[in-house]
Parts: structure tokens; sequence; C-alpha cells
């Protein structure tokens, strides 16, 4: 299994981009899609997690100017950021609790990162 992630990049404060992390490989099913970020000296970060309901849930810092969505049939999350501020730089890493089989165990996967940079 592989996560994908890409999107990331240069924008201004008030500006928007968009990530996008796609799950491959022997996937059954998969339960939670999220983003987490890690800034520069700081300890890394959930952002916003959405279940295969379509539930979702945001970091207070991120409410109203980040959107995460999901599409269950191409196994791929979505965030759209809005608003962007110089404190969203961040490497942005995708991840998903997946199981492989059935019967199987869940497990984390995650993504190789993609460096979102706010700055003027």
């Amino acid at each position: 299994v592989q996560l994908q992630a890409s999107g990331g990049g240069l924008a201004q404060p008030g500006g928007s981009l968009r990530l996008s992390c796609a799950a491959s490989g022997s996937i059954f099913s998969i339960n939670v899609m999220g983003w987490y970020r890690r800034a520069p000296g700081k300890q890394r970060e959930s952002v916003a997690t959405v279940t295969s309901e379509g539930t979702t849930n945001y970091r207070d810092s991120v409410k109203g100017r980040f959107t995460i969505s999901r599409d269950n049939a191409k196994n791929t999350v979505y965030l759209q950021m809005n608003s962007l501020k110089p404190e969203d730089t961040a490497v942005y890493y995708c991840y998903a609790i997946i199981r492989t089989s059935y019967r199987g165990t869940w497990y984390d996967y995650w993504g190789q990162g993609t460096q979102v940079t706010v700055s003027s």
C-alpha cells in the first residue's frame, strides 16, 4: 500500500492551495483519512481527518479556512486550504487507516510529505 501526496507549493498570505493524496495497492477498505503537518522546530500536529462516512474533524486554528474531503471510489483524500497564513507553513503528511483483507488488521499508512510555504 502506498500513499502519494501532491499539491504543495508556495502561496501568498490569504491565498489558497489544494492538497491531494491517493492510496493505492492491495486495499480492502479505508477507515479514517487525514492530514498532519510539521512546522520547523515544532511537533507534528493533526490538521484534519475524515471518516469513511464523511465525518470531519479539524484543529481549531484551521476551522473555517480548510476543508477536508475524500473520494472513496478513488481512495483519495483532499485538503482545500484557503485564507492561508504564514503559520500554516509546514510539511503536510497524509495518512490513512487501511486494512488489506476482510479480517485483516487495521494499519496506519503515511504519505511522503509535501511542503506548503506561505509567504509574501
